[in-house]
């Protein structure tokens, strides 16, 4: 049987791991819809101030603690993926969200790509889109990267760039932050990625 592709009408809701479809089992990274343009929906995985690492496991499809950061650092912004995406570290592509607010993991939220910081770590290219919730006013004005104030892009990359510093065998490098231009392209490219890795072998 297979499994339909979910059609959202509200903008945040809880998603529990195991929630069933026509009697199977949901998969947040296959079942969801990933938006349109430059807005799209995110599954967090990591709460903004969280110093553990949880990810969500894509073949049995419930969140795991992969591990507490090494480090004394926190995630000072909420972190996930984008649903239906496949990036080039056969993944989906990963989100740097700015919220005021921390949520959980499993929240789906509706957001807008703003830009894209690249990077690489002991794997290769590691890039993450940079976005902001839709649902808070507070946002409304950041329309590019260059509308985050330059602290917050600099304690981003500092925290990217220091994260791992204490787990052997690891690094990370931010190469540079890139507009929303360039944002938009990456996502595309994501969403076209996903759909020739996992679609057209079906």
């Amino acid at each position: 049987m297979s499994v339909p592709q979910l059609s959202l009408s509200y903008e945040i809701f809880l998603i529990v791991s195991f929630s069933l479809i026509n009697g199977e089992n949901m998969n947040l990274l296959h079942d969801l819809n990933n938006g349109e343009g430059e807005t799209f929906y995110m599954v967090v995985e990591i709460p903004a101030h969280s110093p553990n690492k949880y990810e969500y496991d894509n073949e049995t499809g419930v969140f795991r603690l992969d591990r507490v950061l090494h480090t004394a650092f926190r995630f000072p912004f909420e972190y996930g993926f984008i649903p239906r995406t496949w990036y080039d570290d056969n993944d989906p592509m990963d989100v740097i969200l700015l919220q005021r607010y921390p949520t959980f993991p499993g929240c789906v939220i509706k957001a807008r790509v703003i830009g894209l910081i690249k990077m690489k770590d002991e794997h290769g290219t590691d890039d993450k889109l940079v976005a902001v919730t839709v649902k808070d006013p507070y946002f409304d004005q950041y329309k590019d990267v260059d509308d985050i104030p330059s602290h917050k892009k600099d304690e981003i990359a500092h925290f990217l760039s220091h994260y791992k510093d204490l787990e052997k065998g690891k690094y990370v490098e931010v190469v540079g932050w890139e507009n929303k231009q360039h944002a938009l392209q990456r996502l595309e490219y994501a969403r076209k990625h996903y759909v020739e890795t996992f679609e057209r072998k079906q």
